[in-house]
């Protein structure tokens, strides 16, 4: 069976500074139709770093949406017409202070398949050099470090729970 969903209609119901959200009529594909509620967002970039001492570089965060704060590698929102590899590269020096001397791509992830656009891109920077943190306009966190095998005991016991990290953290075994 051909599963693709064509698109008959779009209306856009919220145009924001970050996400536009739009309803999309469309045709299933036994024929019949349905709404598809779809949240736009221009994509970002996240980076897993090492520093000199081998330990991966991680940000604090206090995440509004679930009123807490969460460990989670460097990330960013793209700029229109932004690579995501020089975005994540600006990231890791924005939020730890590090340049990436390397990188390795680890692919894309697609945070939430059921109503949201965004891919996030993600990176591994084996070698790094501390050039100074350089935090935007209201963005407050701390640079936290862990061995690679504290942070796998730290996914699997349930204290870091965010998408694009646990990811990475996947693919980083290749690497570490």
């Amino acid at each position: 069976m051909k599963l693709t969903e064509k698109t008959l209609s779009t209306e856009l119901k919220f145009k924001g500074r970050i996400i536009n959200v739009r309803h999309d009529q469309i045709e299933l594909p036994d024929g019949k139709k349905a709404m598809r509620e779809v949240v736009e967002h221009p994509g970002g970039a996240c980076i897993a770093a090492l520093n000199e001492k081998g330990e991966l570089l991680l940000v604090e965060q206090y995440r509004y949406p679930f009123s807490m704060e969460m460990l989670e590698f460097p990330a960013g929102k793209l700029e229109p017409n932004e690579d995501p590899l020089e975005a994540a590269k600006r990231e890791l020096i924005e939020e730890t202070g590090y340049e990436a001397l390397e990188v390795v791509p680890l692919g894309l992830v697609y945070p939430s398949v059921g109503y949201l656009s965004e891919i996030i891109y993600i990176y591994f920077a084996p070698r790094t050099k501390f050039v100074g943190q350089d935090l935007d306009d209201g963005e407050f966190l701390n640079v936290r470090t862990y061995f690679y095998k504290e942070l796998l005991d730290m996914a699997y016991s349930g204290k870091i729970n965010d998408a694009k990290t646990l990811t990475i953290l996947l693919r980083l075994k290749k690497y570490i």
